[in-house]
């Protein structure tokens, strides 16, 4: 697995939602330190009511000294031509992807000015953020439709294109809190060359390079289907389960880091004083 560009500087913070706003924030802490004191953008775009979505990161944000923050909404693809929406990303430092629906996202923005633009941020060494739906997009291919809490069917799941700066993988949300591993089995199980990345609630993987730190409360699992000896992905009807054989999987906590080359985890699950 690899970033979509090897010359990429800035790093991808990407959360599986309901970030802490109120309390430690570790994952808001680690957005703000990266910036410096920046402006950040929060992008919006995943929701169709944003209402209320910047004010809430505004207030979380400015006690942790990120005093300029701007909002990004575009209500149709047409407005991600408009030189005013594009000018609010105009020295930014990063940019915040809320949550909502991550198809929204892909076809609002996606190969617009405002996509390339971006880019070129995180390009510069900025920091891309997204949480939710912000943290599914940044994957090439997403999931946008699958059951949770229950078997995969192997007809139960809708797949798009999406940003594309993470290649090789698939990243899911909401994760243990929703029940979505079989969603996220049944995803590798169609192209075993790609990882599937599961990121619970109040839990970030930050990707700089080929590697990432788990950062939160919560897990990262990560689903390694390279070695699988047989699935009846391909035979099976629709409605049946999924059937899949020699399926490898980690299970990331704070701390813990994974390199996506070799596709092997690092940290010590067992520190001093840990129980």
């Amino acid at each position: 697995m690899t970033l979509a560009h090897a010359n990429a500087e800035g790093p991808l913070i990407i959360i599986g939602g309901h970030e802490n706003k109120d309390g430690d924030k570790v994952i808001l802490k680690a957005v703000a330190e990266r910036l410096k004191g920046g402006r950040l953008v929060i992008a919006t775009v995943a929701s169709h009511n944003p209402e209320g979505y910047f004010e809430t990161y505004q207030k979380a944000f400015e006690p942790l000294g990120i005093k300029e923050l701007v909002e990004l909404y575009v209500e149709d693809r047409a407005e991600a031509h408009d030189p005013e929406k594009l000018g609010l990303l105009d020295d930014a430092a990063g940019v915040f992807f809320s949550g909502g629906d991550q198809l929204r996202i892909s076809s609002q923005i996606g190969d617009t000015p405002i996509e390339a633009r971006i880019r070129e941020i995180w390009r510069a060494g900025g920091v891309l953020a997204g949480t939710s739906a912000g943290a599914s997009v940044m994957s090439d291919t997403m999931m946008v439709r699958g059951a949770s809490s229950e078997s995969h069917r192997i007809g139960d799941l809708q797949m798009a294109p999406g940003l594309g700066l993470v290649r090789d993988a698939i990243i899911d949300q909401h994760f243990a809190e929703r029940g979505r591993i079989g969603r996220l089995l049944g995803a590798v199980a169609q192209s075993p060359r790609v990882l599937g990345l599961g990121i619970d609630e109040d839990t970030a993987i930050i990707l700089e390079g080929d590697d990432f730190d788990v950062i939160g409360s919560g897990a990262v699992y990560v689903v390694d289907a390279e070695g699988v000896s047989a699935s009846n992905i391909a035979e099976a009807r629709a409605e049946r389960a999924l059937s899949i054989f020699d399926v490898r999987m980690h299970i990331l906590a704070h701390g813990d880091g994974f390199n996506l080359r070799n596709r092997r985890p690092h940290g010590h699950p067992t520190r001093p004083g840990q129980t």
